[in-house]
């Protein structure tokens, strides 16, 4: 089995790219004393984003909940939470709760690097996040130390060899054992329904009658948890790049394969139309994709020096689908991919970095070690091994520089059983909920939107037509129709489509 690979994950944006912070803050357990309020005061003990200025009015705290919810009294986490106070002048809306995806994605991390994007929503709402349970600062999952994450990180991700399969089960075994050992308190009690019953004691903690919510990617099935479990108290929720989850681990990889397939087709085709001798991999999509993959091919078998690291054909893959998350970022994917065909690897490894959480000092954050943690909780699925080969042929069809096992392999692996509870979602009774879905997202593909309306039974449907993973601040059109929401309360009309 192989390293967690971008067909296998929904991360937070193209953000995610942008967002690796310094060192976590250590989380604290204890006893229930506390529950319910928030002390908010300095960000200097959390350390969001390390090295990167803070708006004005940001303000971080925690809250403590029940590690298990079902023993409101036992043990206890801290979740870390960051708050940027509204700017405006006008009637306050109250607080507007974020979740930016993964499963995984630090909300203290991400928010003020994502708050200029919010300009408009931060005037009438103070915008708050939060580290999820099992992420970062919140009892992050944690599988090993700096050392084996580089490793399994760099590992073949497209083992062609019996000797090369049994390599990579071995790091699969490997990583999962780490986790156990390191996180083996926290992963028992991780997971969407647990996520959302925190974000209720959040709500009573922020003294709001009702969640105003902003999900995005993942962050949209915590929302659709949230609404399915708490109807009632469903204030304006807006839900960016949906992830449909009633999807199997298979349909998942597959789907998200094709997703990819069809953005990276996108970006090889755009380089091609800049004309001949612009784009540096070919005056054509076919020969940028021969050349794209004559270098996979030349990486597997020769790995380039980075400094004291490699650029191995797994991270520059994940480089590569780092890039297809935003077309903004289809230029500098272009321009690492042509440093690296003259021997550079460090900007696709660049690349890859900021996916996998890696920061400046070597250390990760718990991105992708919290992404299968919460992952494999929220599913009872556990593939065989000849169910996850058939997968990785299916995969590999589609693109073999993408294809791979998805989730089932980790979650084949995993150690605690998962469950199928946050597969179930209706929404029955709550307030309008708008799901924005990009016609062209490769992480999350728009068929999953109309399936995601579909089954919260108060949802409407916004169509945006273009290119990257979530449209809020992409799409004009898309941005101005969310606005009119979540700022006046306008439920957008059954069946609009914003333009690209």
């Amino acid at each position: 089995m192989r390293p967690v690979r971008l067909t296998a994950i929904a991360a937070a944006l193209p953000l995610a790219l942008v967002t690796a912070g310094g060192p976590a803050a250590a989380t604290s357990t204890g006893s229930g004393a506390g529950q319910g309020t928030i002390s908010w005061g300095s960000c200097a003990g959390m350390r969001p984003a390390e090295g990167q200025k803070l708006p004005a009015g940001t303000e971080c705290g925690t809250l403590t909940v029940p590690l298990d919810h079902a023993d409101p009294g036992g043990k206890s986490i801290e979740l870390a939470l960051i708050r940027i106070k509204a700017t405006g002048s006008g009637k306050r809306l109250g607080s507007l709760v974020f979740n930016f995806g993964g499963p995984g994605g630090s909300g203290v991390d991400i928010l003020p690097l994502a708050a200029p994007a919010y300009t408009a929503l931060n005037a009438r709402y103070d915008l708050v996040s939060f580290d999820p349970r099992g992420v970062e600062r919140s009892s992050g999952v944690r599988c090993g130390d700096a050392a084996e994450m580089e490793e399994y990180h760099a590992a073949d991700a497209t083992p062609d060899t019996r000797a090369e399969r049994a390599r990579s089960k071995r790091a699969t075994a490997e990583f999962v054992r780490a986790c156990e050992k390191t996180s083996g308190e926290i992963l028992p009690h991780v997971g969407t329904v647990n996520a959302a019953r925190d974000l209720e004691l959040l709500r009573e903690a922020l003294g709001e009658s009702r969640l105003d919510y902003f999900g995005m990617s993942y962050g949209t099935h915590l929302g659709a948890v949230y609404a399915t479990i708490f109807p009632g108290k469903v204030g304006r929720f807006l839900l960016d790049a949906p992830l449909d989850p009633t999807v199997s681990f298979r349909q998942r990889t597959l789907d998200q394969m094709r997703g990819f397939q069809r953005s990276y087709e996108a970006f090889l085709a755009a380089c091609a139309a800049k004309g001949s001798g612009k784009c540096v991999l070919g005056a054509d999509r076919k020969t940028a994709d021969r050349t794209v993959r004559a270098l996979w091919k030349r990486l597997d078998a020769k790995p380039l020096k980075v400094d004291r690291r490699e650029l191995t054909q797994s991270l520059a893959v994940t480089g590569i689908g780092a890039a297809l998350y935003a077309q903004q970022a289809w230029p500098v994917l272009e321009q690492a991919l042509g440093a690296a065909l003259k021997g550079d690897g460090r900007l696709l490894l660049g690349l890859a970095d900021g996916y996998t959480g890696r920061r400046a000092d070597g250390t990760y954050s718990t991105m992708l070690t919290s992404f299968p943690a919460i992952s494999c909780a929220d599913s009872a699925e556990r593939p065989s091994a000849a169910e996850q080969a058939r997968t990785d042929a299916a995969a590999r069809k589609i693109n073999p520089m993408f294809g791979g096992a998805g989730l089932g392999g980790l979650c084949g692996a995993w150690p605690f059983a998962g469950s199928n509870a946050a597969k179930k979602v209706d929404a029955t009774g709550s307030a309008p909920i708008v799901v924005v879905a990009t016609t062209g997202d490769p992480a999350t593909p728009y068929a999953w939107g109309p399936k995601l309306t579909k089954q919260l039974r108060t949802a409407v449907l916004v169509t945006s037509e273009g290119e990257g993973h979530g449209a809020y601040g992409v799409n004009a059109c898309t941005t101005k129709v969310a606005d009119a929401y979540l700022i006046d309360g306008k439920v957008p009309a059954k069946g609009t489509v914003c333009g690209s």
